[in-house]
């Protein structure tokens, strides 16, 4: 079993995925996105194949066809219960048929069924779709390639899409298939460099003024981690219209039939927008500590548990906060657990407290039921002057993904939302959705990225004077009337891109120019951002800007009807919700299918309705997931036999498929899967959770970082205390520290949090977007102590730790 990938028979012969081939084409800030892949039934009985695949959150899914025997199959947007009907409808009398639709429970996962796929055929299916590409914190722009579907957590009485229900593990074999993945890009802002977690060839480019380049993924790839694109520009902030002309096949007045336009703004903001400006805010961390969280960062099983990781975060972020601000702690998995009753302030007491309840934090509380801690988190009132700020933190294992958002959702105007998805395979529809409901910003970190300078970032943002009222004015010439397609956002930080859509309804001369003006406050000081462009509509944009204004309609509708859904609660829903309801089904429908964007209440279906002669056998069910990115310690576990009454559905992601057979009544399933230091068991035959998750392998004992160590000791006021245990951070003794202390200063705080600047500064530069807000601090406390002895305490301590800073640098 060991070396089974793919389709698996009940001989454990499989029936291989042959290839993946994916082509990227970037314009912008947008990516187009087509892959397909190839596969080859090797049975001796017709099959019936099931993947489930990722896709980013914000995706428009506008094309599937299939190929079999040379035969192309197109898909069709249908309603998505007459779909499944269709689909019912040509297996049974023996036609090959697609089904593609959208999780029920995530909008960022996908199901493909493959029906009748005749013995030793060979079947390919393409997918294509269009994106937002998302903006890092150094300003790069990043596609993800997802090459694993984490099983989502779903709470007790739900049923889960991706969940294969109490089967085992085996460890995964090689992955016998291959993998390409070319990039063409494409921007006025001129591509300046492109990164990758993964081997690239050169980059090319294809014209002088380097606005046009191509790139591909060095051959020989395996695809055991999600391929990551980070591609740079020149001119990262330069505002750009587009204007696409509609189908002429589509009546006038409708979104496909109208010109659409596309506004992308990248401002910048003045640098003292980086400064915190107050002290004032609540700040609540929610924190996952499912199971799952106590796996590697990493993939290649190096670097810290991801809990732990989040327990250094929580460490920095503690020293980090502002004095005079509230805070709490919520833990949570199956259940939660609160550090205090309620936000508390911020003090020397209420910090070691927090700290103490910190350390003892582990990945303990079984599944990830999110919903649960966020009521309870909102049914404590808001402190009076002290804006509410959320930190997620969470591997995005949920099967609630659209209730969580609407939670976020109804509580938007009384708080801020920021999120961070950890781990490869984070939900990236729970993870933005609940940032973007919240008018907070979204983050994630996979393979080896540091958690720590990200969620300083979003601190950075959650300290920010708020860039609010926001508003997008149009001048257009007579004859033209501009209908908005998305909402303007509430709050805007720096680093944040925003791309707006708009409906041009009615006829004008081409030649004629239209303007577009954002104006906004920062603080007290009003700004402007105006770009002016032609109206005469491109025609070769291959309609990318119509299916994302599209899928923004679509998503603005669903939002909206679930947060419908989220308010009716347990009640019965009256007429008027029922009809409510209704009209916004068929608004989705009509949108989707005019586009051919799928939706929640769309699919695609493609029936070969050409083949002259049906397929003969009994027809085999094949369930094909992902392997997950994790390692099993020691020797493979056994294979153990699925008990669920029925067949199970399980996952896969669209590049690669491994182990997995289910017949549907007890049988062998395997379900293959890398891990470290995680151990897998069998909580029953009719679910799987985090619960499943459990660390029985001792953590290897490494050496404290020297810098946690440094703000571990470091005081709520910013200060530090003269100790053996600070010494030994300068890897000197504390008698070396006392006899270098100038004479003529008698505060021995004031020379430990000097010198405790002076190691930040001098040894730890690279990881100043880390510790900088704890610097802050302590440089504020020192100037309000030392008076003028801060020059003398200067030299002496540069002198000690044998570092060079410039004074400067720390405002002397």
């Amino acid at each position: 079993m060991r070396g089974c990938c793919g389709l698996v028979t009940l001989k454990n012969e499989p029936v291989p995925l042959k290839g993946i081939s994916v082509e990227v084409r970037v314009q912008g800030f947008v990516a187009d996105v087509s892959s397909t892949l190839r596969y080859e039934n090797c049975e001796s009985s017709p099959l019936e194949a099931v993947f489930v695949f990722p896709m980013e959150e914000g995706s428009s899914l506008y094309h599937f066809h299939a190929q079999i025997g040379g035969e192309r199959i197109e898909g069709e947007i249908r309603e998505k219960q007459q779909a499944r009907e269709e689909y019912d409808d040509a297996l049974s009398s023996g036609q090959q048929a697609f089904l593609l639709e959208e999780s029920e429970e995530s909008g960022d996962v996908f199901r493909l069924s493959v029906g009748s796929l005749p013995p030793g055929q060979e079947a390919s299916v393409c997918l294509s779709y269009v994106s937002e590409l998302a903006v890092e914190v150094d300003g790069a722009l990043r596609y993800c390639l997802p090459a694993v579907l984490n099983p989502r957590y779903t709470p007790a009485g739900s049923e889960s899409l991706t969940a294969p229900g109490g089967c085992i593990t085996v460890p995964a074999g090689p992955v016998p298939y291959s993998l390409s993945l070319s990039a063409q890009l494409s921007s006025p802002a001129g591509i300046s460099a492109v990164k990758s977690n993964c081997a690239l060839s050169e980059l090319e480019y294809l014209r002088e003024d380097q606005t046009q380049a191509k790139v591909s993924l060095a051959p020989g790839h395996l695809f055991n981690q999600d391929v990551e694109l980070l591609i740079y520009y020149s001119r990262p902030h330069q505002a750009s219209v587009t204007v696409e002309a509609g189908l002429e096949s589509a009546a006038l007045g409708s979104l496909m039939g109208d010109s659409v336009v596309m506004v992308s703004l990248y401002p910048e903001f003045p640098a003292a927008v980086d400064t915190p400006q107050s002290s004032c805010g609540e700040f609540v961390f929610l924190v996952d500590r499912s199971g799952s969280m106590d796996c590697p960062m990493s993939n290649e099983g190096s670097g810290p548990m991801r809990i732990e990781s989040a327990r250094n975060t929580l460490l920095l972020l503690l020293k980090s906060l502002p004095l005079g601000c509230f805070f709490n702690i919520y833990g949570f998995g199956s259940n939660f657990e609160s550090f205090f009753p309620e936000s508390v302030e911020y003090t020397q007491e209420t910090m070691d407290s927090a700290l103490e309840k910190v350390k003892g934090m582990q990945a303990d509380l079984g599944g990830t039921e999110i919903l649960q801690p966020l009521k309870d988190i909102y049914s404590k009132a808001c402190k009076p002057g002290h804006p509410r700020q959320l930190f997620v933190f969470t591997d995005g294992e949920v099967g609630n993904t659209k209730q969580v958002i609407s939670e976020v959702q109804k509580h938007a105007g009384s708080h801020r939302c920021f999120t961070f998805g950890i781990g490869e395979g984070a939900s990236t529809a729970l993870i933005k959705g609940m940032a973007r409901a919240g008018s907070g910003h979204p983050d994630f970190i996979t393979g080896k990225d540091r958690l720590q300078p990200k969620v300083m970032q979003s601190l950075r943002f959650a300290l920010q004077p708020a860039v609010n009222n926001l508003l997008l004015n149009w001048d257009v010439p007579a004859g033209l009337e501009v209908v908005p397609v998305s909402e303007t956002p509430r709050v805007l930080f720096r680093g944040h891109r925003l791309i707006l859509y708009a409906q041009l309804r009615g006829k004008c001369d081409g030649s004629l120019v239209g303007r577009a003006t954002l104006q906004y406050s920062l603080g007290e000081t009003p700004q402007k951002i105006e770009i002016s462009f032609k109206l005469q509509p491109e025609q070769s944009t291959g309609l990318t800007t119509h299916r994302l204004a599209a899928r923004t309609l679509i998503r603005t509708l669903e939002d909206g009807e679930s947060m419908e859904e989220c308010s009716w609660g347990e009640e019965e829903e009256t007429a008027e919700e029922k009809e409510k309801k209704k009209r916004v089904k068929e608004r989705v429908v009509q949108i989707s299918t005019e586009s051919g964007v799928i939706s929640s209440h769309t699919a695609f279906i493609a029936v070969n309705k050409n083949s002259s002669q049906a397929v003969q056998g009994p027809l085999i069910q094949r369930n094909i997931r992902a392997p997950m990115m994790y390692k099993l310690m020691g020797s493979s576990m056994p294979m153990m036999a699925c008990m669920a009454p029925s067949p199970p559905v399980a996952m896969a992601c669209m590049g690669a498929p491994v182990a997995m057979a289910c017949m549907g009544a007890p049988v062998a399933m395997a379900r293959s899967m890398e891990m470290s230091d995680c151990n897998f068991t069998v909580q029953s035959a009719f679910g799987y959770s985090d619960d499943d998750l459990s660390n029985t392998a001792p953590e290897p004992v490494e050496k404290e970082d020297p810098m946690l160590t440094l703000i571990s000791l470091q005081k709520a006021d910013g200060s530090w205390e003269l100790s053996d245990s600070l010494a030994t951070v300068f890897e000197k003794t504390l008698q070396e520290v006392l006899s270098s202390m100038p004479g003529e200063v008698s505060d021995r705080a004031v020379w430990a949090t000097v010198l405790g600047l002076l190691w930040l500064h001098g040894f730890r530069a690279d990881l100043k977007d880390e510790w900088e807000f704890l610097a802050m601090k302590a440089l504020s406390w020192v100037k309000g102590r030392a008076g003028d002895h801060v020059k003398l305490c200067l030299d002496a301590g540069i002198s000690l730790l044998g570092c060079k800073v410039d004074p400067q640098t720390l405002s002397v």
